[in-house]
This record gives C-alpha cells, sequence and structure tokens, in this order.
C-alpha cells in the first residue's frame, strides 16, 4: 500500500510517498481502507518535532530519539472497513466509518488498523469522507472542555481562535448547549465565525481587547495565543477558562488558581471510547455541527499541505484525500 512516510524530523519535505506492508488486523481490529484525513498541528510538531523546552524529554521519549518511531503520521480519518478480526462485533465488511488514530498516528496511509473498542464510529451519512475525516480530533477537544466546564443555558463564552479546527467546532456547540457565544479571529474570518452561529464576533486585528469590560462565565482559548492576564479581567470570578494548547499551568496560573475563585482546564486528551463520536454523528445527521474545511490537497500533495498549516493561518481543517493522486512528477519533494 502508498503511505506517507518520515524517518527523520525536519520540514515538510521530510515527508515521502512510498511503498510500505499492509497492515493485517488483529482479533479485535477492523481494518479500514482510508479514504481521506487531515493535518493537524500535531502532526506538524511531531513531524518538525518542535516542542515547548520543557517537553524536550517526554516528547523525545514518545516520539523518538533520533528518528521518529512512529514512521506514519496522521490522526484522524474517514473510511470504509474492508475487513474484521474475528472477536469485533461492531462493525462489518463495508460499514463507512470515521475515526482518531491518536497518539499512534498512521492515517498517512491508504489502510488502517483499528480497535473497536477505540474512538470509531459510524460516519455521519450526510457528508462526504473529506468532511467526516475532519471532526475527530478538533470536535472531540472541542467537546471534551465543554463538558468539564459543564457549560449551561444562557452562560457567556468566549472562543479566542474561533476559525481554526477547535474553535470553529467550539463556537457551534456552545450555542448547541446554550451559551451565549463571542468568537475572536481575524478580519478575513469575521464573517465566517458569524455563519457558524456565534452571537458576536471580536476582530483581534481591529480591536484592543485590554480595554473591554464585558466578563464571560467561560473563556475559551483554542490557540493560545491571547494574554492571559487580560482573560482573566475578562473571566467573571467564579469562572472557567479552557486552553487546549498549554498541558502545563504557569506560575501565573497556578497564583491565580490558588488566590481566586477561577478554574483552569489545561490541555490533554479526550477518551478514546466512541462515545464522543457519536454524539457528534448524531449532531452533524441533524444539522446542528457543521465541517469547516479551509483547502483539499491530494495523497501525493502533503508536502504542500504541510506547508500551509504550518503558517498557522488555516480556517477550520485542512484535508487530504487519500484516494486521490494528481501527477507524482510535478512534486520533487514526494517520491514513490
Amino acid at each position: 500500500m502508498k503511505a506517507i512516510v518520515y524517518t527523520k524530523y525536519g520540514p515538510p519535505d521530510v515527508l515521502q510517498l512510498k511503498e510500505v506492508e499492509k497492515p493485517i488486523p488483529k482479533e479485535n481490529e477492523i481494518l479500514v481502507k482510508v479514504k481521506a484525513t487531515t493535518v493537524t498541528v500535531a502532526d506538524i510538531r511531531s513531524r518538525s518535532f518542535t516542542v515547548p523546552p520543557a517537553f524536550w524529554l517526554p516528547a523525545r521519549i514518545t516520539l523518538g530519539f533520533r528518528q521518529p518511531k512512529k514512521a506514519i503520521l496522521g490522526m484522524e480519518l474517514a473510511g470504509e472497513v474492508e475487513s474484521v478480526g474475528n472477536e469485533v462485533k461492531r462493525f462489518k465488511e463495508g460499514d463507512q466509518v470515521f475515526a482518531a488514530s491518536l497518539a499512534g498516528f498512521g492515517a498517512y496511509a491508504e489502510y488502517k488498523c483499528l480497535s473497536e473498542d477505540g474512538p470509531v464510529s459510524i460516519k455521519p451519512s450526510n457528508i462526504t469522507f473529506a468532511e467526516a475525516a475532519a471532526i475527530p480530533i478538533g470536535a472531540r477537544t472541542a467537546l471534551y472542555f465543554l463538558r468539564k466546564a459543564n457549560i449551561k443555558s444562557g452562560q457567556r463564552v468566549l472562543i479566542y481562535g474561533a476559525s481554526g479546527s477547535v474553535g470553529s467546532y467550539a463556537v457551534q456547540l456552545a450555542k448547541y448547549f446554550g451559551a451565549n457565544v463571542t468568537g475572536v479571529c481575524s478580519t478575513t474570518n469575521v464573517e465566517m465565525v458569524k455563519s457558524l452561529g456565534a452571537d458576536k464576533v471580536l476582530d483581534y486585528t481591529a480591536e484592543d481587547f485590554s480595554r473591554a469590560d464585558e466578563t464571560y462565565d467561560v473563556i475559551f482559548e483554542a490557540v493560545n495565543k491571547s494574554s492571559f492576564s487580560t482573560c482573566m479581567k475578562w473571566l467573571k470570578k467564579d469562572g472557567i477558562y479552557i486552553n487546549v494548547t498549554e498541558p502545563l499551568p504557569s506560575v501565573q496560573m497556578l497564583w491565580t488558581q490558588l488566590t481566586s475563585g477561577k478554574k483552569l482546564l489545561l490541555s490533554r486528551n479526550s477518551p478514546e471510547t466512541s462515545e464522543a463520536l457519536n454524539f457528534l454523528k448524531d449532531l452533524v445527521e441533524g444539522g446542528m455541527l457543521k465541517v469547516v474545511i479551509d483547502r483539499s490537497y491530494a495523497f501525493d500533495e502533503i508536502v504542500e499541505a504541510h506547508r500551509y498549516v504550518e503558517k498557522g493561518h488555516k480556517k477550520g481543517n485542512v484535508v487530504i484525500n487519500v484516494d486521490q493522486i494528481s501527477c507524482g512528477d510535478t512534486h520533487p519533494n514526494v517520491t514513490i
């Protein structure tokens, strides 16, 4: 089978399209023929090994010291079940599914084995494989943190980075739970965030937030680009601050949590079960959750896709159509 492989850390050019051995499902696994995957921030960081200094050693242990332990990246996918292990009960051959492959990566390939007990579910019937592939990480992350915050109807929620993958889902899910939502994004994305249901949209390039006098029950930082001090000014005395990209609290965060009634929820992985995907599937099929796709690329255009996402300005999600190959000889950085 074809797969995107990297054997060393570095720029997008380290990614190569190669022939590798097709996996065989274990007794409790399904073999999925991958139709689409995505380029996430986690893929970018893993490929380039750009992690905070405090996490250098743990990341090396997890990802590999001299070279990557997992040669095939890709954390989310959608596709069709080709075969199942003897103990599989939930899925059968021909089922259309979407899933998160998480720390195991491996979605940048024509085939991927997944445990039937993991975060995998039947694909929403009213969207494409490309759209379904863009749900398992961003939407699950947004849902997990909003649930942890115990968001309630009528609460005021501010979402910083409302045009990204996690942020675009957070806007819609917060509205679903009945919150009054304010999204923060750049000028070019204001209308898009409004179309997702935000009650108010602030343009961070045109407004001085340090002077804002509004307060919120929940502040959801999806891109880690806001000032923590400013967010604390906006947050109510008993409010909740969410940061999905910051794994450890700073000294200022610890002090705030110790000396105030404000609660902090920082980055962590969502539970590795199918419950959240089943919930999100129902929302999508009910027309209550939309997938924002910025750009789509063919499988052998993945180097270009990584270059684009690495710039940090994508809207929603960037999708890779695994079952599409353009013209290999026009992409010198990708070899077969």
